[in-house]
Parts: C-alpha cells; sequence; structure tokens
C-alpha cells in the first residue's frame, strides 16, 4: 500500500519506512520459507513489480505450506502452462519475422535480442486476446532499437538527415535515396506501421496511420537531435538531455501503436497522445530513461556514446559523486512514480486498458535494467525462465 504514494502523502511515506524496517529485521526469526516470501516481497514490492512474476512466487510459497490447496496449485499451473504455450508461439513467430527481415545480417552491429524486446510487449499487453498485439509491438520495440543503432554506429550525419527525411515523407518511394542498409529498415518500419494502422481501422473504423507516422518522425527528430550533440561536441544541460531522453527512449511511440490498437478512443484523443505527451506515457518514458542511463546500457557492449543523464548532471554538479547522482535520479524516478499514481489512481484520463499497460511497462523498466555485480540480470532472466523458456 505504501507504494501507492501520489506525492505529499507523509504518512504513508513514513508507513514504507517503518514496516520495511521492522520487516527486515524480522527476516531472520521467520521459517525459512516465510523469510525468504518476505525478503522477496522486500525486494521486489507489489505494486512495483510485475504480477505475473508476484503470482509465481506466491505459488511457490503455497506450495512450501504444509497444509496446501493442491486443487487450486494445480489449477494456476495449468494456467501458467497454457500461457507460457502461448507465449512460446509468439517468440516463434517474432524469430521467424526477424530472421527473413535480415537486418541483422545486413547491419551487423544492430542488436539480436529478439527475447528481451518480446518481454516487453508480454509484459505491457498481458492475456490471451492480446497475443495478436504482443507480436506487433514486439516487432515496433525491435525497429526502434535498429533506428536506435543505426544513429549510434553506422551512418553519417547527412546520411541520418535524409533518413529522418524520408521518414516525414512516408511513402513506398520515400527511401529511393537512402543506402542500401536504410532503405531495409525503412521497408520494413512502413508495412509494420501501416499493417498496424490497416487492421486498426478494420476493428475500430479509423485509420490512423497519420498520427503513427508523426510519432516514428518524432523519434527520429529526438535521434538526430542527440547526433547533432555528438557531431558539435555541444555538451545538453542535464534537463535537455533528459527532455529528449523521454523522445527516444521509444516508449511514447510504442505507446501510440498500442493505443491504436486498442482502439481506445477517437481520433481527437489519438491526436492530443500524439502532440502533447500525457503523464500516463511521458512518467513511464522518464522513468526507462533515467533506468537505464544508471546502467549505462551495459548489457549492450556498443561503442556508440551519446551521453547519460548521470554524465550530464555530475558535469553541471562537480562536487556530486556517481552516488550522489545516482540519489538524485532514483528521487526523480519515485517523483514520475507518484505522478504515474495520480493518473492511473484519481484522474484516469485514459481507459483502465491502456493505462494498465503503462502501469506494467514501468514495472518491467527496473527488470531490464537492474544489473548485479558480475553484469547480469538476474531477475529478467527468472522471469523469462519462468514465463517463456
Amino acid at each position: 500500500m505504501s507504494h501507492l504514494d501520489m506525492g505529499g502523502e507523509e504518512l504513508l511515506c513514513k508507513a514504507r519506512v517503518f514496516s520495511r524496517h521492522h520487516l527486515a529485521s524480522a527476516v531472520r526469526y521467520l521459517e525459512p520459507s516465510l523469510g525468504e516470501y518476505v525478503r522477496q516481497s522486500l525486494d521486489h514490492p507489489y505494486h512495483l513489480s510485475l504480477t505475473q512474476y508476484k503470482a509465481r512466487h506466491h505459488l511457490a510459497y503455497l506450495q512450501s505450506l504444509p497444509v496446501r490447496d493442491t486443487a487450486l496449485e494445480r489449477l494456476v499451473a495449468a494456467e501458467f502452462q497454457l500461457n507460457r504455450s502461448l507465449h512460446q508461439k509468439e517468440m516463434q513467430a517474432i524469430k521467424r519475422w526477424w530472421m527473413e527481415l535480415g537486418l541483422v545480417q545486413e547491419i551487423p552491429v544492430v542488436r539480436d535480442q529478439v527475447l528481451k524486446w518480446y518481454m516487453w510487449s508480454m509484459t505491457a499487453l498481458q492475456g490471451r486476446s492480446f497475443s495478436r498485439h504482443r507480436v506487433q509491438i514486439t516487432k515496433i520495440i525491435a525497429l526502434v532499437y535498429v533506428v536506435d543503432d543505426i544513429f549510434d554506429l553506422v551512418a553519417t550525419l547527412d546520411e541520418l538527415s535524409l533518413f529522418a527525411e524520408a521518414v516525414k515523407m512516408w511513402n513506398s518511394t520515400a527511401a529511393e535515396s537512402l543506402p542500401s542498409y536504410m532503405r531495409s529498415c525503412y521497408k520494413a518500419l512502413y508495412t509494420v506501421t501501416n499493417e498496424i494502422a490497416d487492421t486498426a481501422e478494420k476493428e475500430h473504423g479509423l485509420n490512423h496511420v497519420n498520427h503513427l507516422r508523426k510519432a516514428w518522425a518524432a523519434l527520429f527528430d529526438g535521434f538526430m537531435v542527440e547526433a547533432r550533440w555528438l557531431a558539435t561536441d555541444k555538451v545538453p544541460t542535464a534537463e535537455d538531455y533528459l527532455t529528449n531522453g523521454v523522445v527516444t527512449s521509444g516508449v511514447p511511440l510504442t505507446f501510440v501503436h498500442i493505443f491504436i490498437m486498442l482502439g481506445c478512443d477517437d481520433d481527437q484523443s489519438t491526436q492530443a497522445l500524439v502532440d502533447h505527451m500525457p503523464s500516463v506515457i511521458s512518467c513511464p518514458a522518464k522513468i526507462l530513461r533515467l533506468w537505464d542511463d544508471m546502467g549505462s546500457a551495459e548489457d549492450e557492449a556498443q561503442e556508440g556514446f551519446d551521453g547519460s543523464y548521470r554524465d550530464f548532471y555530475l558535469m553541471e554538479n562537480p562536487r556530486c559523486s556517481r552516488s550522489d547522482a545516482e540519489a538524485h535520479m532514483r528521487s526523480l524516478i519515485a517523483r514520475e512514480w507518484e505522478e504515474l499514481n495520480r493518473e492511473c489512481l484519481c484522474k484516469r484520463t485514459f481507459s483502465s486498458s491502456f493505462t494498465h499497460v503503462c502501469l506494467n511497462a514501468a514495472r518491467m523498466i527496473s527488470v531490464m535494467y537492474s544489473y548485479n555485480k558480475e553484469q547480469r540480470l538476474l531477475v529478467l532472466e527468472d522471469y523469462a525462465r519462468m514465463l517463456i523458456l
């Protein structure tokens, strides 16, 4: 409950500190399985954690009790197995698409992380009815990573400018002047995006391809800002970097695609979503950017450098240590969670299906970027074993 804080709730903050202190102190005196359950709950508070992951650990705890409800356990285990089978089928479909696309062969430096990309959509869009949505959104996420790698590691500034202009033109001939590998990437994102728009039109009666085009153009504009900073050795302020980093996180683009696929509202609402980026989108995007920058994308093993919030904050505050900067970043993350709670629990500007997607994505972020000392993502690995592998 204490993690439902919406800002200015001093009592909840005190309750969180009090309960955490006393539960942590009590762990050593508890029966082993209960102690592990409490420890796991402290490390992964319910509201901030993945519901499927928490459910699987709760089942493991129930199975350790001397008195068990075996019928309930069998039912839960059967549901987990059904979901795992469906997730595996979706993964196979995405792997086929990715291999047939051939971008990893044409552009060897691009990341090849199909499982990781799929886990974003699997977590955000939960339920058997969203199977097709998960497959399509994973394709969008994959292409965001490809575009990011092209900007960071491959193309010249002039080539990137042409790439961005082609996206703004948005037609089948727009990429003719681009290098071959860029044409392949453009064709892929153009095809997948139009497929999503066409399907949404059949299901919900409106074709939002222009809104999706604008969302892609905004992403490319954000990447161009970073590319120009790097090319001119400009050092942005931490705040300017973070504002642009919200866009280049890919979260706004992905959420616009999901919003349209869900058929959440009318054309004007979609336009407002693209143009003004409400807090239900900006909060998860900012949380992702800050978590990513604390980890410095250490799993990517890339040579490109476009800075991080931590780096620019330290430049502006030379008396601060790295740990001071990260403490500041964690306070910003906590503030974004408060705003996200306000939006999802009180304002309710958007449908519950869409706000659940945004909450689920925000919960996934710490799992994606919490490295241990060996630079491994242990919770992510555990999560994948439970639900997919």
